[in-house]
């Protein structure tokens, strides 16, 4: 782990550089796949599937008999994903805003409606941790956005089954079109369409830079995504309240979602660091995924910094996916957050607990995009549409106004619209 005491600001941007891979070798890479699969469909897909992640499928669909294995998953499980489903949509249910008539002046009212996207793809990462907290955090905004038609892929297993989390994960959550494909070639699937993969309007989830960058290729050629949301990461704000067992199991809970995944540590107190480093030390021996936390942790930064108004500073540049205030003050602090994807207030708010069943969704911008987007919402899953009614009268009021405007930039057909219409209630 580096450590940096009162760094110039003119070095944030180093030291606070997430890892990355040779951007033109990997647009390439990922460009190749894209086109193999918009070129030869299914084919494409399974074949990509064998080479990385060792299954053998007849076709990338779930027969209806391999949804049985939804009910294998233990009892303890089922409830606590049925819990975090319900926290979520109660959540959720909140940002659904019904259409609201304004009469911008007299005889004229204009109202915007939320729409759901009728077609999206859902992007759920596997491999090693099946996420199958993921699919709810997506396929639960989207249904309750009234999408009609959502897609969802997955990297199966070697011998070609779906892990029963997900599949019980997407019960719950009432997705039923699952297909056996992940990486870039699910992207790919996603985005063009294949003889069994619906080709879709948007596509959300989170992935490893090959999946973000196949996300942000394919948006070029039209269609949607919901963010750049690639490897995982977490700052954390600590002072001399912080509790250094708590901080270092943040850092740790963030290092094991793999090993690019990032974590940062800015503290007013020097002494606090070889504490967490000793608890980070203490606690990443025992892990199940100790090898790969210890790989993200090579892309840690502890930094020591003179004062909580310039730590402030240094996470709003950041503008981490999570940031942990992990001080008395953190209700304050969190008053001062311009650049967060999510923010977990105080000693007893892991961001595990918003990864999982707090109710926020955990599908969050990544790499410095949170100073200019969201995480996923209801919103994400909508479109916005705006509607205009006018009575006779409230044409006349507004006529001379765009009349004026239209013929002032030029275009005499939009005053002439209005005025045919004037003309005639004369």
């Amino acid at each position: 782990m580096q450590v940096y005491f009162n760094p110039n600001p003119g070095s944030w941007p180093q030291i606070l550089a997430r890892p990355v891979m040779n951007a033109g070798k990997l647009n390439d890479t990922v460009a190749a796949i894209l086109n193999d699969v918009r070129t030869h469909g299914d084919k494409a897909v399974l074949a990509y599937t064998q080479r990385f992640d060792g299954a053998t499928l007849p076709q990338p669909g779930l027969d209806q008999k391999d949804w049985a294995a939804a009910d294998s998953i233990s009892e303890e499980l089922k409830a606590a994903i049925t819990q975090a489903a319900e926290n979520i949509r109660r959540f959720h249910a909140q940002q659904i805003q019904e259409p609201v008539k304004v009469e911008t002046m007299p005889g004229v009212v204009c109202w915007r409606k939320s729409v759901g996207i009728e077609k999206v793809g859902l992007y759920i990462p596997g491999g090693s941790a099946p996420l199958f907290s993921t699919l709810l955090m997506l396929a639960i905004p989207a249904t309750m956005a009234g999408c009609k038609e959502i897609v969802l892929c997955t990297p199966p297993a070697g011998d070609g089954t779906v892990h029963p989390a997900i599949l019980f994960a997407a019960r719950v959550a009432g997705v039923t079109k699952i297909f056996r494909t992940g990486g870039v070639q699910a992207i790919a699937a996603m985005a063009y369409g294949t003889e069994s993969i619906p080709r879709v309007s948007k596509i959300f989830g989170p992935g490893n830079q090959y999946v973000t960058c196949a996300k942000q290729l394919v948006q070029q050629e039209g269609t949607a995504i919901d963010m750049p949301a690639g490897p995982s990461e977490v700052a954390v704000y600590a002072d001399a309240s912080a509790d250094p067992s708590f901080v270092a199991a943040d850092l740790l809970s963030q290092a094991e979602h793999g090993p690019d995944s990032q974590v940062v540590l800015v503290t007013t107190e020097s002494s606090l660091v070889d504490a967490v480093a000793a608890e980070v030390e203490k606690q990443v021996s025992v892990l199940s995924r100790e090898a790969i936390a210890r790989k993200a942790l090579d892309n840690s930064r502890f930094v020591v910094v003179k004062d909580v108004e310039e730590a402030m500073d240094i996470l709003n540049a950041y503008a981490p996916e999570h940031l942990i205030l992990a001080t008395d003050n953190a209700a304050a602090l969190a008053e001062k957050v311009i650049n967060a994807g999510s923010v977990f207030v105080g000693h007893y708010s892991p961001e595990s607990v918003g990864d999982y069943a707090s109710g926020t969704n955990h599908t969050l911008p990544t790499n410095g995009y949170a100073t200019a987007y969201s995480g996923v919402s209801i919103d994400s899953f909508v479109r916005k549409i705006t509607f205009q009614e006018l009575s006779p009268e409230g044409l006349k009021r507004i006529a001379g106004t765009v009349v004026t405007m239209a013929e002032a930039e030029g275009l005499s057909a939009h005053a002439n619209a209005v005025t045919v219409r004037t003309n005639a209630l004369k």
